[in-house]
């Protein structure tokens, strides 16, 4: 965790929104906790993770890429548990999911669709912050005069995209509501870690913006990747994206 000097002791346990509730993941256990017609439903249980099974999922650089795509599983499956507890009404499922769901058994149906979202998760991820970066400055020839000025550009145009992305995200009114529930969270960890007692009154008066927020770890990540990258040389934009694809694992291991 980020030092902060207001925060009472250190803790790893970290949190997701989800539809109408939070998810917060600690060592060893995660809990859900989502708000629904009949009341609160809450959900416990214990973290089966890699790196116990196979150590080497657990050492410096590995590690990163390891935790980042699992903490994408178990949030799909976790945002998953949370929309079947809160459907949305007057919606039928898209023909992609009715395919599924005719085609193979409820739990195996369920692994596939967050599956499938994990997958387009991660391409589209790689499409805005490695691909369309590298392309945006590449048709721009006085940035690709000079490789430094170039590396620098393909970083700023991440951040802006990062921050567009966000933007574009809290136009939507579901994806508000879900970033209530982040906030909520951020502030139910700070009132952990300042050694209050956990009550509506203390959550309230923490604060929304904790260091250890994947948005952070986002940006983070951007800022590794301009120094990564930039022992990158090439000057074709394809080659380059190639390059920063493969840079990706020591990107994120480092940034974790």
């Amino acid at each position: 965790m980020a030092n902060n000097k207001d925060c009472g002791f250190r803790t790893s346990i970290g949190g997701q929104a989800l539809i109408e509730g939070i998810l917060m993941r600690g060592p060893k256990k995660q809990a859900i906790v989502c708000r629904t017609a009949e009341g609160l439903v809450e959900k416990v249980d214990e973290l089966k993770l890699l790196k116990d099974k196979y150590p080497i999922f657990g050492w410096p650089f590995i590690r990163g890429c390891v935790t980042f795509i699992d903490s994408m599983i178990k949030g799909m499956q976790a945002l998953t548990y949370s929309a079947e507890l809160v459907p949305v009404e007057d919606q039928e499922p898209d023909k992609l999911d009715q395919w599924i769901e005719k085609h193979f058994e409820a739990e195996k149906a369920s692994k596939i669709v967050i599956g499938t979202a994990v997958v387009l998760g991660i391409a589209l991820a790689l499409f805005l912050f490695i691909f369309l970066p590298t392309l945006i400055v590449g048709l721009i020839k006085p940035l690709t005069q000079n490789l430094v000025i170039r590396n620098l550009s393909e970083g700023v145009v991440k951040i802006i995209i990062l921050l567009a992305y966000m933007r574009l995200c809290c136009c939507v009114s579901d994806v508000k509501r879900l970033f209530s529930y982040h906030g909520a969270e951020h502030k139910t960890i700070f009132c952990y870690e300042h050694g209050k007692p956990l009550t509506v009154e203390n959550v309230r008066t923490e604060s929304r913006f904790h260091p250890r927020c994947g948005t952070s770890f986002l940006l983070v990540v951007v800022v590794v990747s301009i120094l990564v990258n930039s022992v990158v040389t090439l000057t074709n934009s394809f080659a380059r994206m190639g390059c920063h694809l493969l840079l990706l694992p020591l990107v994120v291991g480092i940034s974790y």
